[in-house]
């Protein structure tokens, strides 16, 4: 199979770094606006499988050329081309999947091209990094060994392995997309009601292994597609992991108005937006730079079997690849999308048209393939308490 790779940024490369590795990839084209940083990351990988395209994908000619090439192409460029990307899919007839986009209802954009998408015989899937992404393949999972799903509960978290104050927090992607979730409001289901609460809020201590007591919160994006896929829960929310007491910091940011797009203040006679000041200020305080991260993720679903309380939990700790000075965050997202991408082109998704990942996605497949990327996802099966421990 042919795989092409739209954007050559740090999620674009390591994609293309799982692509090249895999046995069924015949041929890898990695594209980019800028020519030359695709062909420094070509040649950091260093296989004859891999080739450098310049691509400016906001040209729908050039965009099209390129993506007619290939059986799949993973769109790893900013939310704001993936409907763009997936409609240039639909035109020249290849199957593409992306990292997902809320804001803005970018996903709910994509989804809306179903009927097209089938009639065009090809395959779409938003959504595939970690969360959303992983989380949605998981709970699919969980519910597909159910007769009636109840409850999904989400608990996810980047951190660093060594937390250094103010935050114990370092961002592996953007800080404006971290405030985003932050301050938007978080959707989920209680009591069978679909409604928003507030982000950082419904603190809880959660325990992971080798990290001690962390705190899990409410933050914005996280459930995803999964409220409408499961209409009929009980229970649906989506918890951010940090480390103890880094919610209550960032609150009072949000509660001074230091993280508000819509706010300005008057300084000696200039207008200023508070938020752009804090981005530049927390920016090199909470820089990853070359310290070591971990990805934290935890999917609990429930409901009854056969007519008994069970309860699917699972649960992965990742960390930072050493060796390739790879973050958890990238390996857990580029293998993620990198697996899925392959699983169309090898026939293992047949279904055309456009579905988020927790309709279409095997499970087990998934699971497997990222064991043998060194991305360990446990499951364990709860008979008779249905109210797991999490």
């Amino acid at each position: 199979m042919k795989i092409g790779v739209l954007g050559s940024g740090l999620m674009g490369k390591e994609a293309a770094r799982d692509l090249v590795a895999s046995e069924g990839v015949a041929a890898v084209g990695l594209a980019d606006i800028d020519l030359d940083r695709a062909q420094q990351v070509v040649e950091q990988l260093n296989s004859s499988k891999l080739n450098a395209y310049q691509v400016n994908a906001s040209d729908e000619i050039e965009l099209a050329n390129y993506m007619r090439q290939f059986d799949v192409v993973i769109n790893a460029l900013f939310y704001s081309f993936n409907e763009m990307v997936a409609k240039t899919a639909i035109q020249v007839g290849v199957n593409a999947v992306d990292l997902g986009g809320h804001i803005g209802h970018m996903t709910d954009k994509v989804l809306a091209m179903k009927d097209d998408a089938k009639q065009a015989g090809v395959t779409l899937i938003p959504d595939l990094g970690v969360a959303p992404g992983m989380i949605n393949i998981l709970s699919g999972h969980g519910v597909s060994k159910l007769d009636n799903p109840e409850s999904i509960k989400l608990y996810v978290g980047g951190i660093p392995v060594k937390p250094e104050p103010p935050f114990e927090y370092n961002h592996v992607f953007s800080m404006e997309g971290v405030f985003d979730h932050y301050t938007d409001p978080s959707l989920i289901i209680r009591n069978g009601i679909k409604q928003e609460i507030a982000s950082l809020s419904e603190v809880e201590r959660v325990h992971f292994e080798k990290f001690g007591p962390l705190e899990a919160f409410h933050t914005s994006g996280g459930t995803s597609t999964l409220s409408i896929s499961y209409p009929e829960l009980k229970t649906l929310e989506y918890k951010t992991i940090r480390y103890p007491g880094h919610s209550e910091k960032f609150k009072l940011l949000v509660d001074l108005n230091l993280t508000r797009i819509d706010y300005e203040v008057d300084v000696n006679g200039q207008k200023i937006n508070p938020r752009q000041v804090l981005l530049k200020v927390l920016d090199p305080v909470v820089e990853l730079g070359e310290k070591d991260d971990a990805v934290l993720l935890r999917v609990v679903v429930s409901g009854e079997k056969d007519g008994v309380p069970v309860a699917y939990e699972y649960e992965m700790t990742t960390y930072k690849d050493r060796k390739t000075k790879v973050t958890a965050m990238a390996r857990a997202t580029a293998n993620t999308i990198s697996v899925v991408a392959q699983m169309i082109g090898n026939g293992t998704i047949s279904k055309k048209g456009v579905y988020p990942p927790e309709q279409i996605v095997q499970g087990e497949t998934y699971i497997n393939e990222m064991a043998k990327r060194g991305v360990t996802i446990l499951e364990k099966e709860n008979l008779n308490n249905a109210r797991m421990n999490t």
